[in-house]
């Protein structure tokens, strides 16, 4: 056990570290997937939604109608650049339908039926060319960078506490591990990947995937399309389709809107709509110059595009002009008063001559 604290702690220590932090808020809502990057030293991030859920076929054991709650999703980094800590907790209250042959009992349920606290890690970075600055070959400027296709990597593992209401106790408590992926395709458009397993020392231990696309479209705006694929011992399997959209509000808080739908057994059984937004404190500094998104640092689905590459104003030294001192020699005659001389000269001349004739 030592020798795997010792080999651990020596890849957090000699595992390069740049900064993950970005200037404009970088939140995990509206879909479910999860981004291998953290929020950066010295941020706090609350993301909070809530949502209405219609279930109407559930292994034909029961019938869940106006299942509605909400969830938040804290986030905070301080000591590592690459970690991150956070906490995933949902409210929620659903009335149930129980179907057997003779009986249809109902019943409601409400309470707290989600606490996980978990962190994240960056493993491994993935780093793009920045093609902006090549001026020699346009070809080379828009051809693709191959390097995309490698993800930047990170791993989660979360405790699920049974610290839950009454209503949704577990039978103990259990362990969540995802490993998490991200592909930059070009500037607007990404993809992440999640492979999940959860419930992990429970019989219900439950295997899933997530794929999600995310587009900018403006510097506000962002869309997103997501699949989901759950695998359940006890139960048949589920795949979700969903979409939504994000709205940048200010470079801090950031809204969003969501919907999806499940499929069980060749049947669609169930629809969701979600509404929320994020918000975090900033307490960022840093320590050195941040890298630019393509050359490897990770940077929210919208409006890194579309900013412009303002460059550095260049300094110009100011050079003080000395004035000329006016020199103490006298000044020569101006022109005027030089042309008055010649005036005078002639006129004397003038003079002598009437003066001979006479």
């Amino acid at each position: 056990m030592k020798k795997v604290v010792i080999i651990i702690f020596l890849f957090l220590s000699f595992n390069s570290v740049f900064s993950q932090y970005t200037k404009i808020i970088n939140s995990k809502r509206p879909g479910f997937s999860e981004s291998p990057y953290g929020v950066g030293t010295k941020v706090f991030q609350a993301e909070l939604g809530g949502f209405y859920n219609n279930n109407n076929n559930y292994k034909g054991t029961f019938l869940t109608k106006d299942s509605y709650g909400g969830n938040l999703f804290l986030r905070y980094s301080n000591f590592l650049e690459k970690l991150e800590i956070n906490l995933d907790l949902s409210y929620q209250k659903d009335n149930r339908i129980f179907n057997n042959i003779f009986i249809s009992n109902q019943k409601a349920y409400t309470g707290i039926n989600k606490l996980t606290f978990g962190a994240k890690y960056l493993l491994y970075n993935s780093v793009y060319k920045d093609k902006s600055k090549e001026i020699r070959s346009w070809k080379k400027k828009h051809a693709f960078d191959w390097n995309r296709l490698i993800p930047s990597v990170g791993v989660f593992v979360g405790w699920n506490s049974n610290f839950l209401s009454k209503d949704y106790k577990a039978p103990g408590m259990s362990f969540k591990g995802a490993i998490l992926l991200q592909n930059d395709i070009n500037e607007r458009f990404v993809i992440l990947t999640n492979l999940v397993v959860d419930n992990i020392l429970m019989d219900q231990i439950q295997y899933s995937y997530i794929f999600t696309s995310t587009l900018a479209v403006t510097e506000k705006w962002s869309i997103f399309g997501e699949h989901q694929g759950i695998f359940n011992k006890y139960l048949d399997t589920e795949y979700q389709f969903g979409g939504g959209a994000a709205y940048l509000f200010t470079d801090n808080v950031q809204l969003d809107i969501s919907a999806r739908t499940s499929l069980i057994a060749s049947e669609f059984s169930s629809y969701y709509i979600g509404l929320g937004g994020s918000w975090r404190m900033d307490g960022h500094k840093e320590k050195h110059k941040s890298t630019d998104a393509l050359e490897g640092t990770k940077e929210p689905f919208f409006k890194r595009i579309f900013k412009k590459n303002k460059g550095k104003k260049r300094k110009v030294k100011k050079i003080k002009i000395k004035k000329r001192r006016k020199s103490k020699k006298s000044k020569g005659p101006s022109f005027f008063g030089k042309k008055k001389k010649k005036k005078n000269r002639r006129n004397k001349k003038k003079k002598r001559r009437k003066h001979n004739k006479d």
